[in-house]
Order: structure tokens, then sequence, then C-alpha cells
């Protein structure tokens, strides 16, 4: 059996989720191991009682593996884990990442540098115009677009990343073999045609009230930030931004009327502290590594075809961006990014230890250092350790 087939089969075990997964790793080491200790030494693990200890020590009994890998080929899907270099390299940082995701499409390097953009299913045309031209103007600044495959806001931000020929990512709370909802069939056709389909669970998985907070966990941890455009005050893009906020992850609101309920969620977002999203130049303008990407962008300036192909060597960044950026990034490094290499040394270095050599805010460093990598001044080793490029 081989590691990622060892980790399809525990994803079908009943009661085994990451956390518990990494209880186990902690005791026996591999994903094989797993499947074949007895229950007397599964029930030593923490947090395993009898019912999973039996589960995992008969799962032959009840998962059917080889029609799982069968249903996985076809429908030309594929399996990551966090030891693929595919695996979003933000996701494998969180607590208890996920540990396999089911892709149809491709996840590229430059989706490291994502943005997700969620939102209610039921909608008002200001939501649905607005989350489409931000995710317009962020795909066409090269920024890949994320989202739950929804209905409402999540749908027309995927839209809006296809229509600038960019990036996005719809991240399911249900099985690839299910099309839900029904009416984005051809949608997510283009998805995987233009980025990928990706979900935690197994091919036939039905969505349910357990499957999509889990869904939304993944959007949250795999983006820099999280825009919520339009939501009531009891829509799971909440769910979303608070999850996104307890990983430290930048949280945006965009406004709307003030009697509208369908914005209420928003607004409570904003008196709550998450940062007033008027534009793409609020979103960029957040991040050190886009630095020089808001003023290419406006009202007044939008996406064109003529500009759009205004493009750099794809090898030369990890996500392509209009020349114009690109001088940003290579002439200087920003207040922050020197003063994080300046606490670097070619020795690997955690980065808790250089948020605090570099007395800066956390959310700072991290930034700083996703800049850095983007300039090709440092690298990120496994986890969470830095250390300046060798040249």
């Amino acid at each position: 059996m081989t590691l990622h087939e060892a980790y399809i089969a525990l994803n079908l075990i009943e009661g085994v989720g990451p956390a518990t997964l990494a209880q186990l790793r902690k005791v026996f080491g591999e994903p094989q191991t797993i499947l074949s200790a007895g229950i007397d030494q599964l029930m030593r693990v923490q947090g395993i009682g009898p019912m999973t200890a039996a589960a995992i020590r008969n799962w032959e009994d009840t998962v059917d593996l080889q029609s799982e890998l069968q249903r996985i080929k076809n429908a030309d899907c594929r399996v990551i884990i966090p030891e693929d270099e595919e695996y979003p390299p933000l996701l494998r940082e969180i607590y208890n990442p996920p540990f396999l995701l089911y892709v149809k499409g491709r996840i590229l390097p430059q989706d490291k540098g994502s943005i997700s953009i969620v939102g209610s299913r039921m909608i008002t045309l200001y939501g649905k115009e607005t989350a489409h031209r931000l995710a317009q103007q962020l795909a066409y600044a090269g920024i890949t677009v994320v989202s739950g495959g929804a209905s409402g806001i999540d749908t027309a931000a995927h839209q809006g990343a296809l229509s600038a020929k960019g990036r996005t990512l719809a991240v399911l709370g249900n099985g690839l073999n299910h099309i839900y909802p029904s009416g984005n069939s051809e949608l997510f056709e283009k998805i995987a045609e233009n980025g990928a389909l990706i979900s935690q669970f197994p091919m036939d998985r039905a969505g349910d009230r357990q499957t999509f907070p889990i869904r939304n966990r993944i959007v949250a941890g795999m983006t820099l930030g999280t825009v919520v455009v339009e939501a009531n005050l009891v829509s799971g893009a909440l769910i979303t931004a608070g999850m996104a906020a307890e990983l430290n992850r930048q949280v945006f609101a965009v406004p709307g009327r003030v009697d509208s309920p369908r914005s209420s969620g928003c607004h409570k977002l904003i008196k709550e502290g998450a940062k007033l999203c008027e534009g793409v130049q609020d979103i960029l303008s957040e991040f050190e590594c886009f630095a020089g990407l808001a003023g290419t962008l406006s009202e007044e300036n939008p996406p064109s075809a003529e500009r759009k192909s205004e493009k750099v060597d794809p090898e030369q960044l990890p996500f392509s961006l209009p020349v114009t950026a690109v001088e940003s990034f290579t002439i200087s490094m920003s207040e922050h990014e020197l003063a994080v290499f300046g606490c670097m040394s070619s020795q690997e270095q955690h980065v808790d230890e250089l948020i605090r050599a570099s007395k800066l805010p956390s959310s700072a460093v991290q930034s700083a250092l996703f800049g850095l990598e983007l300039k090709k001044q440092v690298e990120q080793l496994p986890g969470k350790f830095y250390r300046k490029k060798m040249k």
C-alpha cells in the first residue's frame, strides 16, 4: 500500500479526522502502520475510544479502497497529501491541516498568493456585482481567487476571476462526484480547467451541516486573507471570517446599506475589527507582497485586454504580474522586509524567532517573509522555518 492509498483509506474510516490522525501519527508514525495496529495498541492513543479503534482495526471490512481509487481515476482526479509539493503551503501551516485533498485540476505555486471571497447564497445585485468586480480585478493582477463553489457570492467570485482569464480554486463541502449546486456544473468544468476543484471528502460524500464548516476552514487556511462581500448575521461566511481571524489571516468586509439585513454580517465584522473594503485597493494595500499593485487597478483604470497581455516570464515569479508591479518587487524591499531580512542568516530560523528578533507584529513578519519569498531572497522550510536563500 502506498502512502497516498493509506491516507485515502484512513479518510474513509468513520471517526478519523485530522485531529485523530495527528494523535495516531505521534504514536505509530506512518499511516500504513496505523492501519495494521491492534485494538489494544490503538486504544492507548489519546482520544481513541473502543469504537474508533475497532473501526481502524477492521477497516478492510467496511472500507472499499479499490472502488474509491477507481472513482478517483474515473473522475480524472487525484489526491495530494501534506508531503506533496503541490499541497497549499499556507494550509500546511495551520493546526491539524487536512491530511489529504482530492483535487481536479492543478494547484500551482502562484496560488500561494491567494485571496478568498465569500458571502451568502441569497444575495442582492449589489453583492453579486461587487464580488464579481473584486474577483476580476484580483485575478487580473495575477492573484488566485478562492471560494466555496456555492451559489450566490461564491459563484460570482469564481465567474469574476474567470472573466479576467485568471485562476480560481473552488473548495467544496462535498465529494467531487457531487455537483452542488446542480446549476454550477458548467462553472465547475471551467474552474477545473483554469484552476482546481478541491475537497477533503471522499468522492461520493454528500454535503451536510458538518462538511461545510470543514470546507470553510480550508478556504480560510489556504489564503492570505478573506473578503466577505455580503452576509447576514447567520451566514456561513461569518464562520469562514472567524476561522481566518483565528489563523491570524486578514479579514475584509464590504459595507452595504445600513438598513439591509443582507449586509448586517459585514457591518458586524467591521465593528469587530475587520478591514473595511470599498475596492480592490483596500485588499492589495494590506499586504506588502502586493506592493505596487494597488495603483495598477482602479475604477477609472479597469482591466483591459491590452494591459492583461503585459505579463512577465512566469518562471521569474510564483505568479504573473504586470511589468509595473514586477519593478516594485525588484527595486527595493519594504521597511518590514528589511527589518526581517536583517535578522536572518543562511541558518534556518523559526518564524517565532524572527518575530522576537525583529520586534514586529506576527502579521507584519509573515507578510514580509512572503514578500521576500516572492523576491527570491528567502526560502521556507518545513515547520515554519526560514533562511536566506542560497545563491
